[in-house]
């Protein structure tokens, strides 16, 4: 897990946000347990506060249960409710790409193309 310090997103976001995508992704399968508040806070030299507020983010998300004496466990994940997570990512990154093309005075035509050449790179990954 990376954490950047300087990144203007606090790092109890950028935890949550990364063990979110690890859940959604299936790195952490039902009933998994992720790693302790406290050896994550060590492991990542920040506050046990810090990393108790992201649980309690993925908690109140619906993606982990706190199990009293064990820790926190991944919920089941619905596969409607993980594609809608995707689609929503994919929107929030498209409508940001669209206001970056604007300001770069890109045409319709020129930020399609730009998308296109993109897939295609990918594909061949």
């Amino acid at each position: 897990m990376k954490i950047l310090q300087n990144s203007g997103i606090p790092i109890y976001q950028q935890i949550a946000d990364q063990l979110k995508s690890d859940i959604l992704a299936g790195k952490y399968k039902d009933g998994e347990y992720l790693p302790s508040i406290r050896g994550l806070a060590q492991n990542l030299k920040i506050s046990v506060i810090t990393t108790m507020k992201a649980y309690e983010i993925l908690q109140e998300e619906g993606l982990i249960t706190a199990m009293q004496g064990k820790g926190y466990y991944v919920n089941a994940q619905d596969s409607e409710m993980i594609k809608e997570q995707h689609m929503r990512k994919v929107e929030e990154s498209l409508t940001e790409a669209i206001h970056a093309a604007r300001i770069a005075e890109l045409t319709n035509s020129e930020l399609l193309k730009t998308l296109e050449a993109l897939l295609m790179v990918d594909e061949e990954e």
